[in-house]
């Protein structure tokens, strides 16, 4: 389909989590890949709204509407403000959503004159919120892994977008870079840098 013209939503960057009123649980995401993505996908003419989290900005379009975030929750009310008040035609989660949350938050500031024990729960997953409220946007969706075979990643990958009914999963892995791109049927697409990435999928986004 052609993107020109269509509403495209995009998230990226890390997400962060309170353990104390100053301190936080993160990930090493720079929100490259995304603003990579949201650069592509206007320059074919679409209209892209980027929801960012706490990184830098390189670059982007004057065209792209940034919406910045920081924290879990702060994500969570955004995407669904958007997905219920916008007709979005397609979905691109590359935020790097974090899995876990401190089981109590903590007021003030933690003494680092002491020892701390930490047990983390599991944050729900927002991809699964993203597709429950956007069910006849396109959905691309990222599953990144460490330390695993190409096979295992892209099973895993593949596994994945299943239970959400994603569009295209992309299944990447760091240090060297390697990704993915999978659809429905299976195909795959690699890739080796996040330029080419969000190159090629734009380019397979413009055909499916």
């Amino acid at each position: 389909m052609s993107i020109k013209g269509k509403k495209i939503l995009i998230t990226a960057g890390p997400t962060w989590v309170p353990i104390d009123s100053v301190r936080v649980i993160s990930n090493v995401a720079s929100g490259l890949t995304g603003m990579l993505l949201a650069k592509e996908v206007a320059a074919q003419g679409g209209r892209v709204t980027l929801i960012l989290g706490p990184c830098g900005e390189h670059n982007l379009n004057s065209s792209i509407r940034i919406i910045r975030f920081r924290f879990f929750n702060e994500l969570k009310r955004l995407l669904k403000r958007e997905l219920k008040n916008t007709k979005y035609d397609m979905v691109i989660h590359s935020a790097a959503v974090s899995d876990f949350r401190p089981e109590y938050k903590l007021r003030g500031k933690l003494s680092s004159a002491k020892a701390y024990s930490l047990r983390l729960v599991p944050l729900e997953k927002l991809v699964v919120l993203t597709r429950q409220l956007a069910r006849k946007a396109k959905l691309v969706m990222f599953k990144l892994e460490t330390a695993v075979t190409d096979k295992t990643l892209i099973q895993r990958a593949k596994n994945e977008a299943g239970k959400i009914s994603a569009d295209l999963v992309v299944a990447n892995r760091l240090n060297p870079y390697r990704a993915f791109i999978i659809d429905k049927k299976g195909y795959r697409t690699s890739v080796r840098s996040k330029k080419e990435l969000a190159k090629k999928l734009t380019a397979i986004l413009l055909k499916t």
